[in-house]
């Protein structure tokens, strides 16, 4: 059964930094394309940013980039998010989730099979 597991959240100020975490457990974690995500009050799932299996492929949220970094160790099974220049519209839950198939970092929510609790993240003005 595969599992992920975000952290990293927390309350932090504009301008600020802060890194995400997720660990995945349950398959072989190189394989897979990764994604985060995020969930802010009264708005729909959207999509923040995208890993390839091998790392070698990107993709972002056109309202990230610049500021947003996404990355992966396959030795630890974990992907990261790190968000700099933080703005109070980034705050929302981040979810972590994983591709079922399909090696390119979509966008799309739909293309995710697997995904973590979520961990929170509010910036303050």
């Amino acid at each position: 059964q595969v599992q992920l597991v975000e952290s990293g959240g927390g309350l932090v100020q504009a301008g600020d930094s802060l890194r995400l975490s997720c660990a995945a457990s349950g398959r072989t974690f190189s394989r897979y394309t990764m994604g985060w995500f995020r969930l802010a009050p009264g708005k729909e799932r959207e999509f923040v940013a995208a890993i390839s299996g091998s790392g070698s492929t990107t993709n972002y949220a056109d309202s990230v980039k610049g500021r947003f970094t996404i990355s992966r160790d396959n030795a630890k099974n974990t992907v990261y998010l790190q968000m700099n220049s933080l703005k109070p519209e980034d705050t929302a839950v981040y979810y972590c989730a994983s591709r079922g198939s399909g090696w390119y970092p979509s966008m799309g929510v739909r293309d995710y099979e697997y995904w973590g609790q979520g961990t929170q993240v509010t910036v303050s003005s």
